[in-house]
Order: C-alpha cells, then structure tokens, then sequence
C-alpha cells in the first residue's frame, strides 16, 4: 500500500485556487476596525427587527452599540427609527464597516460603492455564492476582484456575522441572541459554519461563559478562519479561541495563525468536522471548502499545538478550563479520592488522556502512611474518610502529594461530602490550603456532586469542577497538552542542504529513484542494473551471492504482480535464468513497458519493516507517513504523519505514535532496532521532501527495513511520482 492510498479523499490534485502567501505577525489593521468599529451602515436594513436585514440593526440598538449607524434602504426615510440612506454613496461620513444583508444579485454593486466610498471593510450576510455553485462561483470571484480594488476587507459571503462585546457591536443576525448575549469574558469563536457559531453563542450565555469576541467566516473569500484566529492571538482581552472548522484554503497562513497563538500562549480549541468521507463531501458544500485529508489535520494540531475536541460539550468544557490560565508543562498526575473504584476508572480515563500516573516516591509514601495510617498511599491515593474527621489531614495530605509526589496535576474525588452542610467552606478552604503549601502553579480538579451553589463556591475559589470523574480527568490531559506546547522549543527545520529534484515527464524507474533519493540521505543496498544476461551473471557474481534480481522499469511499479522479482539467487546459473524468467514476464504482462534490465542486489539482512512515504497535501503541502510494514499496514493502519520539515527529535515522537512501537525497541528476546537510524531518515526524507514541493507528488519507501542494535536502516524499494506541471 503507498502512502497517497492511505490518504486518498475526494478532493482537488493540485492548489491552483489556494492562496499560498503568509499571514506575517502583523494582522491587517483593517481587522481592527471591522470587528471593533466606531460606525458601521446597514446595506438592506429592513425596518422589521425579525427579519434577517433587520436583526443586525435591531442588536445593535438594543445592546447599546455607541457608534453612528446608518441603514441604508432606498425605500425608506426611515428604518427601526433611524435615519435611512439611499446608497454608501449618500452617507455623511466613511463608516468603519458596512454589513450587506441583501439579495446576492445587489452585492456585487455594494462593495463597489464601498469601494468609491473609501470603507475599509464589509461583512456580507448574503448567501448564493459559491456554496451554491455555478453562476455563484464566478460570482464570488468577482466579489474578491471588487473587495481588492475598492481595498475593501471582506469577511463572508453566506456568513452570519461577529460581534464584540468590548465594543458592543452586534453585527449579526443569528437568532441565539434573542434570548441575549454571552457575557464578556475570555473566550473568542471562530467559526466558518454560522448556525454553529449560533448554537455556541448559545451555549456560552446558558453556562455563563464570557465571550469577547465571535466571529463566522461562511465562504470565507478574503478574511479566513486562520486569519481570524491570528487577529485574535494578539488581542489581550483573549485567552482562549474556540475555532468550528469545516477545511482549510490556505495550508501556510492556517499553520502560521496557529504558531502565533501558541506563541502568545493563546489555546486553540477546534471542532475540525470531516472525519468521514460523507462528512469531508458535506463540509464541502456546505461552505465550498477544501476539506484536506483528516489525517493531515490531526498532524496539524497536534503540531502547532492546537487541541482537537469530539464534541462540542467536549469544546466548551475545555474552553472553559482554559480561562484558568494553568496550563502544566508535565503530565504526571496525582489522584486523592475517598472511593478505590473511583481512582481505578481515574488512572483508566488517564491513560487514554495521556497521563502519567506513577507512584509516589516511597519516602513520600512513608510520610503520608505515618498521616493516615489506614490509607492506600501509592498513586491512586485512596484516603478512605478517615480524612474527612480533622480537615488539616486533608491539607496537609494534598501538600504531601503534590509537594513530595512531585505531580504536575492533582484530580480528587470528593464523593458527595461538599454538599453536606456540616463541612460548609471548611473543605474548600482546607483543599485550597493543602495545594497553596505546594507551591507552583498547580492545576487542582475536583470532581463532586454537590448543589449547584456548594459547586460554584468551588469554582469561585480557583478550581475545576466537574461531576463526571473520566470528564475530570480528561480536562487534566487538554490543559497538560497546552502547557507541553507552551513550552515546546518553537523554530524553522532548515532544508538549505536538501537535494534539489528537477521535475520530468515519465515515471522514475526503481533505480532512478533510488539515485535521487541517496542523495537525499536514504540508505540502500549497493545495487547493479543490468541490461543483459551476461551483465547480470557479472553483476551478481560482484556483489556476492545470494542475491535480488527485479526489474526495471518507469513503466511498472508493482513488479511482484508481474512475477518481476526473484530473491535467493545462489549462484551464476541462476542468476542468468532468473535474468531470462524477469524479462520474459514483463513483456508477457506490460508488452508496452520499456525495460531498462535488472537490479541486482544482495539480500537484506534481517530487520523489521515499515514503511515511509510522503504525499503533497494540497492545503499543507508536503507530509510525511511512517508505519510498520506487512499486516499492520495493509489491515490495521498504524501509521502516522508530520508536516514536513522536522528534526530528528520529532521524528522520535513520531515513531513512539504507532501502536506497534514496542516491536522496534524489542519484544520476547528481540534486540532493540536501530531507531535512531531510522529518526535520521525520517527527518532527512522530511527535508528533502519540503524542499522539492513544487516538484515531487509522492514517494515511497517500501519496505523501509530497521536493522538490530546499531546496523542502521535499508530501503528495500524506492518510487518517486513526480508533479505535472501546471
């Protein structure tokens, strides 16, 4: 299996409509005005307050926004009570952002007249565009020529709006706030799908979260998602962005968006939808997006940093924790419960969340046993309710395990003891001393049931609470991942030395690629082509029997299928047959093909096989996969991708992803296999392969075998599938 059928999706070959420039670290300052501006003219208000020409104006009024506005509707002297204007033309004054709420057909002429009119930016409501297809497609191009000669920002078509609560512009007609807005507060929402930036307005204002800022994108023909997201990174009225993703146009500046929020120590939270293939065709039309390989976007996040949520309850809860701002770098995890079949479903839940939930030190052991004789001291730490009779037992607990246990992270189950009255704030207050005489900057969840008062008294005093235990400590695990990528070493993989790869018409043969990529830095075994009888014999009788004979065409690329390949060549006789049975098959099967003759090779010592390849995606461009070879390949999928370039310390990360991991560093008396050999080739094909983006579609390398101990690695076969040119 190659890597581009791992990856196959149904969508484009090629980013001819993919804008590829980078968003530098200064975001337009037009943004500033379109989502915080001072003015703002309502192209098509309508004087009904239910209509959706008439919400944005009607929110507006009714949310206290304090800048001018201006209806425009030439049928009216006035509109929801205001003054109305014919045209843009006709204001008194250049607003700061017009929203267009009109039919498709009049959009075009609006902008242009923003345009003449000198208004830096528009929010256009208006759907039939290119989510409509056909005529809508030529249509939303010229929306983009216009947006760029009037030197108009364009946020949507087919968008729902944003608001700032900051600025108290409601610049939306989503019918979620008809019950009222979120109140302020740390979240920002990016979303490209406006009923579902609605539904999460919605949410937040139920549960109480602040949002500052919310912001739909629809067809997203000038500002994007990644955009937005990078405007928001550098806001400091923002902790978290929340980000509703349906795919990605330009891969460059969405990577770029990402590292500047991780940067700024700005958690990105994504609800990327698309994971099946009837879901990556919906998100497609649904806002003409390019929805690229669900594959590459999980290498993406995890990447750049960002955290990928199932559900939007999942979405929210993380947000939510996040406004909390501890974010621990490691992922050792401490578990205080008053329940042993609690902390069992805890240390369960921790390992599918990636935390470590090793022991504690035995003199800490010791120390806690000496404070609570009956309790299980290890890692779950089951105090049994003995604690619950001297609340400074409970203090001085929490102190020992986080102090002395070394944890990161402490998650304690607390039953249902913080709804009786007779412990009233005397545990809080007990917990909140135990994690203070720790010291640092600790993350404390606690999971309870308690009312809803006894819960928020919790919350209001610094910690995370939750009833569901495995929700507990998922959160731990989100928190853990952004405080790893806070702290991770960020910084460019430089290709400078990198082999350049001149694209050609054909195929490249077996050997062909194999010459490009050793150059590249990819070990093989020392091969001879051989283009008659008597030049195999030879050739096989240097290299040294027993060898490999194939054959070598541009033409074939499945040469077993072909009975193209013969192993275990002993001696000169056979070689020479070998060479007569090879050539006889492939023009048997592949009359066609031209045949360069044979490779001839000596055996491949023993070793494990995988498989590594690089396919060019079209958002993201070129990406890496590694798994191991055989079964696990072909049946279960245990592979994994990065963006190339990478070093070789992410390549190591890379290779502990796959299931089968275990199998290199030996398993049942194997020897370790040469790992670090194969982190070098990872990151040397990494390299080579970002450098030759432009020229190369795909290569594999199959079987890609890892020798024992210190023997380094050899690629067994090699293809390159070069890139059409335009």
């Amino acid at each position: 299996m190659t890597c581009a059928a791992l990856l196959a999706t149904d969508r484009p070959n090629d980013t001819s409509g993919i804008l590829m420039q980078h968003l530098d670290h200064r975001p337009d300052s037009r943004l500033d005005n379109l989502i915080n501006p001072r003015s703002v003219a309502v192209v098509g208000a309508s004087d009904d307050p239910v209509r959706i020409s008439g919400r944005p104006l009607a929110y507006l009024k009714k949310h206290g926004f304090g800048g001018a506005i201006y209806p425009i509707n030439p049928n009216r002297e006035t509109v929801q009570g205001l003054k109305a204007y014919a045209s843009l033309l006709d204001l008194p004054e250049v607003p700061d952002v017009a929203i267009v709420a009109i039919p498709a057909q009049h959009v075009l002429p609006a902008i242009a007249d923003a345009g003449r009119k000198g208004v830096a930016s528009a929010i256009i409501m208006s759907s039939g565009f290119a989510e409509a297809g056909g005529e809508g497609v030529a249509m939303q191009q010229e929306l983009l020529r216009l947006g760029r000669e009037g030197g108009v920002r364009l946020i949507g078509p087919n968008c729902v709006g944003l608001f700032s609560a900051g600025s108290r512009f409601y610049g939306t007609f989503t019918q979620s706030l008809d019950g009222g807005v979120p109140k302020p507060g740390g979240v920002a929402v990016v979303s490209q799908s406006g009923a579902y930036g609605g539904y999460i307005a919605y949410l937040a204002r139920e549960r109480g979260l602040g949002v500052n800022y919310w912001i739909t994108t629809g067809n997203e023909v000038d500002v994007d998602a990644a955009e937005a997201i990078g405007w928001l990174a550098l806001r400091d009225d923002v902790k978290v962005i929340a980000v509703y993703l349906e795919g990605v146009r330009n891969g460059p500046a969405f990577l770029n968006a990402l590292a500047m929020a991780r940067a700024a120590k700005k958690p990105v939270v994504v609800m990327k939808v698309g994971r099946s293939e009837a879901g990556a065709i919906a998100a497609s039309s649904h806002t003409a997006s390019l929805a690229g390989t669900d594959a590459v976007y999980d290498a993406v996040f995890r990447e750049y940093g960002a955290l990928r949520a199932r559900t939007t309850e999942e979405q929210l809860d993380i947000a939510e924790a996040c406004l909390a701002g501890k974010f621990p770098s490691g992922n050792r995890l401490g578990i205080v419960t008053l329940s042993g079949g609690v902390g069992v479903q805890m240390c369960d839940a921790a390992e599918s969340y990636g935390l470590n939930v090793a022991p504690m030190p035995k003199p800490a052991q010791e120390k806690l046993r000496a404070l609570l004789p009956y309790a299980a001291v290890a890692n779950p730490i089951d105090t049994t309710a003995q604690v619950m009779n001297d609340m400074s037992l409970v203090s001085k607990n929490l102190e020992i395990v986080l102090k002395d246990g070394g944890y990161d992270s402490l998650v304690s189950f607390l039953t249902t003891v913080p709804a009786a009255q007779a412990y009233g704030t005397k545990l809080r207050d007990a917990i909140l001393a135990g994690v203070a005489a720790a010291g640092g900057n600790r993350l404390a969840v606690l999971c309870m049931a308690a009312p809803k008062e006894a819960m928020d008294a919790y919350r209001d005093a610094g910690f995370l609470v939750y009833q569901d235990a495995d929700r507990a400590v998922q959160i731990v695990g989100a928190m853990s991942h952004f405080g790893k990528a806070f702290e991770a070493e960020s910084g460019t993989v430089d290709t400078g030395d990198a082999p350049r790869f001149e694209t050609q018409a054909r195929a490249l043969s077996e050997h062909e690629a194999k010459a490009v990529l050793s150059k590249a830095g990819v070990p093989f075994l020392p091969e001879r082509l051989a283009a008659t009888r008597e030049a195999t014999v030879a050739a096989a009788t240097e290299v040294g029997f027993p060898v490999a004979m194939k054959i070598v065409s541009g033409d074939i690329q499945h040469k077993s299928d072909i009975g193209g390949v013969m192993l275990n060549i002993k001696d000169a006789d056979a070689a020479g047959a070998a060479f007569d049975t090879i050539i006889a098959n492939a023009k048997a099967h592949v009359p066609d093909a031209v045949l360069d003759g044979v490779l001839v090779a000596p055996m491949a010592p023993h070793g494990i096989e995988t498989i590594v390849g690089v396919m060019r995606d079209p958002v993201f461009g070129p990406v890496v996969m590694f798994g191991l070879g055989g079964v696990l390949v072909e049946v279960l999928k245990d592979v994994t991708f990065s963006i190339a370039p990478f070093d070789e310390k992410d390549a190591m990360a890379m290779i502990r992803r796959i299931k089968g991991y275990p199998m290199l560093e030996g398993v049942r008396g194997a020897g370790r296999s040469d790992i670090e050999a194969l982190a070098k080739v990872l990151s040397d094909l990494s390299r080579f392969a970002a450098k030759n983006a432009d020229t190369i579609e795909s290569l594999d390398l199959n079987p890609l075998r890892i020798l024992l101990g210190k023997g380094g690695a050899v690629a067994l076969d090699a293809v390159i599938v070069p890139r059409k040119a335009n």
